[in-house]
Parts: structure tokens; sequence; C-alpha cells
């Protein structure tokens, strides 16, 4: 990993054109090849960037990073204020809980259980699309992950934290598609908040509420239900 501090400006050229003014950011070079330019802000997106495969041209004054695509990303170098390298070794990876580790259990104890679930989804989907819906591929891939909550979450994570898993859901959809939906929209799209209040009143609970599992969640709809047969009895 390389790390380096400089005062620099940034042009990109490639499926449009886009610049950054002169600043102090920080220019991280992962061993793969990928160029990341940050700023001391926005959390973990950065800037501009070029995924590998590319490749690197160093001039004393600027740094040219192109791809195959034809993309080219070019770094003016004003003042390098630090530069150094560290060799952060083999990663283990990400350790994965919730959902994905339940599935994971599945497969590796009986394959034919992922298979089951993933016809149930086709299925839904079909049937979706044969009353007409019609939806962009991301969001039908969204509808996908919440269409089992009383089905596999209830079975295999009823502890999960509802809440959380959509905030990550939604935070992965921005960081994906965020700067592409923010152009078509013309708003500045690192300004956009999460906002989980919609889906709260949804379930039913107040602004404040942190924490929703599907056990919680079951716990509620049960009280409902029989404050409606109450009702309903009188």
């Amino acid at each position: 990993m390389r790390l380096v501090v400089a005062r620099c400006t940034v042009h990109y050229i490639g499926r449009l054109e886009a610049s950054l003014p002169e600043a102090v950011r920080l220019i991280m070079v992962k061993a793969d090849g990928c160029v990341a330019i940050h700023a001391d802000g926005g959390a973990y997106k950065p800037l501009n960037w070029m995924n590998a495969p590319n490749e690197v041209k160093e001039f004393p004054d600027r740094w040219e990073i192109t791809n195959p695509k034809g993309e080219k990303l070019t770094v003016m170098l004003h003042e390098v204020l630090s530069d150094s390298s560290h060799d952060l070794g083999d990663d283990p990876g990400l350790s994965k809980d919730g959902v994905e580790a339940h599935l994971q259990e599945l497969r590796a104890a009986d394959p034919t259980v992922i298979e089951e679930l993933v016809k149930d989804v086709q299925r839904i989907v079909k049937a979706m699309l044969a009353y007409g819906a019609r939806m962009p591929k991301e969001l039908m891939l969204y509808l996908k992950n919440i269409v089992f909550p009383d089905g596999a979450i209830a079975r295999l994570a009823p502890d999960l934290d509802l809440l959380g898993e959509i905030a990550q859901i939604s935070m992965l959809f921005a960081q994906r598609h965020g700067e592409r939906l923010g152009r078509e929209l013309g708003i500045d799209h690192t300004q956009v908040e999460i906002n989980l209040d919609s889906v709260k009143a949804g379930l039913g609970v107040s602004n404040n509420t942190d924490c929703m599992t599907y056990r919680h969640l079951q716990k509620r709809r049960e009280l409902i239900q029989k404050r409606m047969r109450d009702h309903v009895g009188r």
C-alpha cells in the first residue's frame, strides 16, 4: 500500500470529464494497482479512482493512470507532503454474519437448501413480472433480499437487525450507483443521507428505535392481531 499526501489537481477523461481543483489530498495506491484519491472527509468513498487493471506512469510533476477501457486519470502534483509505502500482507477477508453466514452453513450442510431458496425467489419475481411489475435490475435484486422475512430470516436469523440490514443495503446501493444517479438527477450524491424514518414508520416503531429484529417484529404483529381480534369481538 502506497500513501501519498500531496497538493494536487485531478482530471478524469472517460465516460465523462471531471476535475478536482487544487487541494491537499491523499492518493492511495493498492497492491493490485487500484488508485483512489481521498479528501479529509466524505466517509469512506474516494473523490475519484481508477480500478485495476490499469497502468500508472509517474512523471516529476504528474501521474497518468490509464486502463484498457480508454479512461485516463491525470494527477498533477504541485507539492508532495508525504510519500510512504507499507506491506499489509495477506488479508483474511470479511467474516460474514447474519443471514449470509447462515446461508453458508446451510450450503455446507445441504446444498439443495440454497437451490430451493433460489427457486422460491425466481418464482416470486416471475409472478411479480407477470402482474406487470417493471423495476430496474438493482431494485429487483433489493426486493429479492426482503421477500423472505417470514421465511428464511424467521428460521435462520430471528435476531438479525432488520434496520441494520436495510441500512447496509442502502449504503451499498449508494456506493455503487450514487454517483451516476447524482449526475442524472443533478444533485450532490455525497450530501444525501440515508434516512430510515419511513421504514420505521412502516414497521410501526418510533424514530428513536435503533434496532428491530424479526423476533421483535413478530411480537408486535401478534400484539396488533390480538388487539384487532379483541376489538372485533366486542
